[in-house]
Formats: structure tokens, sequence, C-alpha cells
């Protein structure tokens, strides 16, 4: 048996459920591993998550100038022999600002976007606090700054004084910025958050959290079509039984044919990727009928539409 151990620094700062743990001076912690769990490789594989670049601005004391921090996660999954039972541990890239000091942070799990969630799904989602409606007004007005560039592609506001942007790079195909593209936008947006804290127009403890939309982002319909009609698309949709009247979702690895925004509605067909071509055959290309396959869904009928990735 194998053993891994890890180990934190004492200025490591822990969190639970939001809650500060104070650390020991040095925690280590032991996992037995079954070396015939990993019958092709003596050492556990690491598996980076497909998540967005995360920023976080914070204001420095007694300066107030943001310390931008991205943050890596690589989730380590082990497989269990005999239990057949998943094992994750997230291990966190320890970041050293210019105090010297170590932080850790936490990304919980997301769930499903959902287009207009002010997340992964997009769109503008604000808490109904008193200053949500200005901090979205200084993040539009930062964006200009950028004559173009940069554009927001989600914005959320939490009860906890916290805001969250997904920025997008406007003048190229997919959309991602890069992380000078997010920490550029973090300090511009920083400082001037912290100059309204100062005029009294939001509150001071003001946190923010500055992304990109991340690999899997949702296409926006049908403003997005156009833009990214040539990448391939994972779709869920609805249709109708004529007989009932009830609904059925389907969903589906898709290229975008065409689409009509006088008629609301696009039409689609099956992309050339693993799993489409793997129902005619493992190894063999689309056939003939799945390549002449098409679809027609109206724009309401579109529950998801986002970036589809074999990666």
């Amino acid at each position: 048996m194998n053993l891994i151990t890890s180990s934190c620094h004492s200025s490591t700062r822990l969190f639970c459920d939001n809650a500060l743990i104070p650390p020991p001076l040095r925690v280590s912690m032991a996992m037995g591993l079954k070396s015939a769990a990993f019958p092709f490789c003596p050492r556990p594989f690491l598996h980076i998550p497909r998540r967005p670049f995360i920023s976080f601005a914070k204001k420095k004391k007694p300066q107030a100038e943001p310390v931008i921090k991205p943050s890596i996660i690589e989730e380590l999954s082990m497989v269990d022999d005999e239990e057949d039972d998943g094992v994750e541990d997230d291990i966190f890239d320890e970041l050293v600002d210019d105090d010297g000091y170590f932080e850790d942070e936490y990304f919980a799990e997301e769930a499903e976007p959902s287009a207009g969630d002010g997340a992964g799904g997009g769109g503008i989602s604000l808490a109904g606090t008193l200053w949500d409606k200005r901090a979205l007004e200084i993040a539009e007005e930062v964006t200009v700054s950028f004559d173009g560039e940069l554009g927001i592609y989600a914005f959320k506001t939490l009860l906890n004084a916290t805001i969250q942007v997904r920025v997008e790079r406007l003048t190229n195909k997919s959309g991602s910025p890069t992380m000078a593209d997010i920490e550029a936008f973090s300090t511009r947006y920083r400082e001037r958050l912290d100059e309204a804290e100062a005029n009294g127009s939001i509150p001071g403890n003001i946190s923010l959290e500055v992304s990109s939309p991340g690999v899997e982002r949702v296409v926006r319909i049908p403003q997005d079509l156009e833009r990214f009609k040539d990448r391939n698309l994972y779709v869920k949709y609805v249709t109708e039984v004529v007989d009932n009247g009830s609904s059925s979702e389907h969903d589906g690895v898709f290229r975008l044919i065409s689409f009509d925004s006088d008629a609301s509605s696009c039409t689609w067909g099956l992309a050339d990727v693993r799993v489409n071509r793997e129902k005619s055959g493992k190894g063999r290309p689309l056939s003939k009928k799945q390549k002449e396959w098409r679809l027609n869904t109206p724009f309401d009928s579109l529950r998801l539409v986002r970036f589809y990735s074999e990666i």
C-alpha cells in the first residue's frame, strides 16, 4: 500500500461553509492507495476540471490597491477496487501575495447552467440589495474603457456582499478572455468599487470575483447564433406530442445549419464528433443518413445550448 501525504503551510487559511478554521502549525493527511487500483500507472492521475479562470480582487490594508489572485484547482480522482466508489480530493495551489501570505480559495461544484442565471448561463442576476444596481452600472462603465474588446457575459450579486463577473473577449470567435484580460478588468473594476465605497454608494466590504465564461459556455439565443455557428454545440430541446398535447425533452450534439430570426427557428445537423460517429459503428465515420439528418426547432423550444468539448 502506498501513502499520499499533504501538508498545509502554517499561514494557510482554511474554510468550511464560509467559516474560518484555525489551522494547527502543521497539518498532514495520509490516504491509503492500493496499487491494484492503478494497473496502468504506478501513480494516481491528476485531472484538471473544466472550470473558468477566476481572479479575485481584494483590497490591501492599509492601501486600497487590488491584489489579483488567479486560482487553479486540480481534482485527484481515485477508484477503490473493492467498493468501486470514486474518491475525489481537490488539490489547491497556494498563491503568495506581496506580503508573503498564502491563501487557499475553494470553489464549489456548479450545477448545470441555465440561460440568464447570471453565472455559467450568462445574463444578469441581482440579489435585490440597495447597492447591486450601482455595482452593475460601474461594471458596464469599466467595459466601455476597453474600447469594445471586453464585454460582460454574466453579472451576479449575492446577499453576502459578493460580486461575480464573467467577462468575454468580443474580438475572437471563441469569446474567451486571456488571464491578462481578466486581471486588467479586475484591477480597473476594483479601483472603481473602492471609489464608490469611499463616497458611500456601496458598502465597504464588497468581495469581487472575475472569471471567464468557461469552456462549455452557454450560447444565448438568438444573439449568439451567428457568432458561434461553426462550433459543435450541445443542444437540449423539447418537442410537442400532437396526440395528447404533452411535451418530451431530448438532447444531442449538433452543428447549426441555418437560423431564421424572423421565423424564430433554427435548423440543426449532427456534429461530426465521437458520440455521434459511434452510433454507426466504432471507428466508422458518420453515415450518409446521419450527414443528411436535419432537425428544425423553434427558439422557444431550446432549453439549453452550450459549447461542446470532447476533451
